[in-house]
């Protein structure tokens, strides 16, 4: 099969995103280190998110069979109470702000989240959750500037905020040249008790 007879795909991951206001109060400390480190790859401010379950590249037509089955999750969920505190960086490359507050509902929202893709018949790499909101990345010959900026954000605790909808995402869906760029497939509210 020839590559332009391939099925067209989409690489998928299911998230939650902090509001506004939260995701511009870390903007604000993060001013100098943007200024510091230009050739850092920063990630756009309206696509951080702290990633549930990432599902890879997927058949374009799965990622629909997901809408209902994390709908009617989302609907039995309350929100959690969530906020961003501190820097860190995984092996010098991607910077990241942690998350802290309710984790253990978090921990509990992921597995959960992960059964239903897997009870639709999606395979994917079911990697430990590490709750964190990748902030930028770093070029081959520029690792230390990761660690510095790191070290200017061990800090900061963010405001709290509640948790408002699970959505499913996919990365570049132009897939034309350029930045990754995130897009909604679906986006739920938690509306429930549990």
């Amino acid at each position: 099969m020839t590559e332009e007879n391939q099925p067209p795909t989409v690489r998928v991951f299911i998230a939650l995103a902090p509001p506004d206001d939260a995701k511009h109060e870390l903007a604000r400390v993060l001013e100098p280190a943007y200024d510091a480190y230009p050739r850092l790859r920063w990630n756009r401010i309206e696509d951080w998110h702290i990633t549930l379950a990432f599902l890879g590249e997927l058949p374009a037509e799965t990622a629909p069979l997901l809408r209902r089955p994390l709908a009617d999750l989302a609907a039995t969920r309350r929100p959690l109470r969530l906020a961003l505190r501190g820097g860190g960086h995984f092996d010098e490359r991607v910077l990241w702000s942690g998350i802290e507050g309710e984790l253990e509902g978090l921990h509990r929202l992921t597995a959960d989240v992960r059964a239903v893709v897997r009870q639709c018949g999606v395979v994917f790499e079911d990697r430990p959750l590490r709750p964190h909101l990748t902030l930028a990345r770093a070029r081959r010959d520029d690792l230390s500037s990761i660690v510095k900026a790191a070290d200017g954000l061990s800090h900061f605790t963010g405001r709290q905020w509640q948790t408002e909808r699970l959505h499913l995402v996919a990365s570049n869906i132009g897939r034309g040249p350029g930045p990754i760029r995130y897009g909604d497939i679906g986006a739920w509210d938690f509306s429930g008790e549990l």
